[in-house]
């Protein structure tokens, strides 16, 4: 599925399910948190509540975002700041929360920086990059369930783009679970579910047909893997929310559906490094910020 609002194109067309842990763990974190905003069953504690929200506002709590925005703009137990209140009110809204735009209006632009409570500072996210060209290929491991002629499709053109056949198949099978013929809401298609715009960027006219789908789609992993220097997190990120969001948000996007995307691809591939070629493109301005962060 696409995020829309001030997300850049992105190609996720499928909905990546959470996994039930994941959304227990976001609920209990915003309960406990509108507990002691509200002074329920507990003292109240502004401090604390606003600490809550930002780590289920960090996995991608669209409500959480929201709260903390309302608790930003009113100086509500925290000093006020419109400007942080337009990150969380930009997050939630990014995510379909319709109080969240209605907000928008009040506040203004996203802000160019990230508050500091929503900064991950353990992700695998921001791994070392890896050698430009690999000294030895990783061993691959295909999927057992992956068809036979799309596996060829994709080792028949893999060294071009300098890709591992195990990570664009770990693409192929979260975008489109293999249908040559899958249509997304948003009007993405095909086995990488190619937007029309990312379509005509790499040349592809029919992206129905499974090889012009899958170069495309591997052209356009090759020039992220680029972009974001081989760090596959963020490559994952970037295809499924847009390279523009993984730039604002500086790393992976607060969203709750493209967290679960990012997992999905790591659960495939097996590892969050992946050479580049640094030919293809230079790599985006905000990696060295980025790195920083993290420090």
């Amino acid at each position: 599925m696409q995020l829309m609002l001030l997300v850049a194109p992105a190609q996720a067309a499928v909905h990546t399910p959470e996994t039930e842990e994941e959304r227990s763990v976001r609920s209990l974190l915003r309960q406990e948190a509108l507990g002691y905003e509200n002074g329920e069953g507990v003292e109240r504690d502004a401090v604390k509540a606003a600490a809550l929200y930002c780590k289920a506002a960090r996995l991608g709590d669209a409500q959480a975002q929201f709260n903390l925005g309302w608790m930003y703009a009113n100086g509500r137990g925290v000093e006020r700041s419109d400007a942080t209140a337009a990150f969380f009110f930009h997050a939630a809204a990014e995510q379909g929360l319709e109080q969240a735009v209605r907000m928008l209006a009040t506040v203004g632009g996203p802000p160019n920086y990230v508050p500091e409570c929503m900064i991950d500072r353990a992700p695998p996210q921001m791994a070392p990059p890896p050698p430009r060209v690999a000294a030895a290929p990783p061993i691959e491991v295909i999927p057992p369930d992956a068809p036979r002629h799309i596996v060829d499709i994709v080792k028949r053109h893999a060294a071009q783009y300098r890709l591992s056949p195990t990570l664009v198949l770990s693409f192929i099978k979260v975008e489109s679970n293999y249908d040559t013929i899958a249509l997304s809401p948003k009007n993405a298609k095909g086995l990488m579910q190619l937007i029309p715009e990312t379509a005509a960027r790499f040349g592809v006219a029919r992206p129905y047909d499974a090889e012009q789908n899958i170069r495309g789609g591997m052209a356009y992993l090759s020039w992220l893997m680029a972009y974001f220097e081989g760090n596959v997190p963020l490559v994952a990120a970037a295809y499924n929310a847009g390279e523009g969001a993984v730039n604002r948000y500086r790393g992976v996007p607060p969203y709750a559906e493209t967290r679960a995307y990012v997992a999905r691809i790591l659960g495939g591939y097996g590892r969050v490094s992946h050479p580049f070629d640094a030919g293809v493109t230079g790599p985006s301005p905000q990696l060295p910020l980025m790195r920083a962060m993290l420090r």
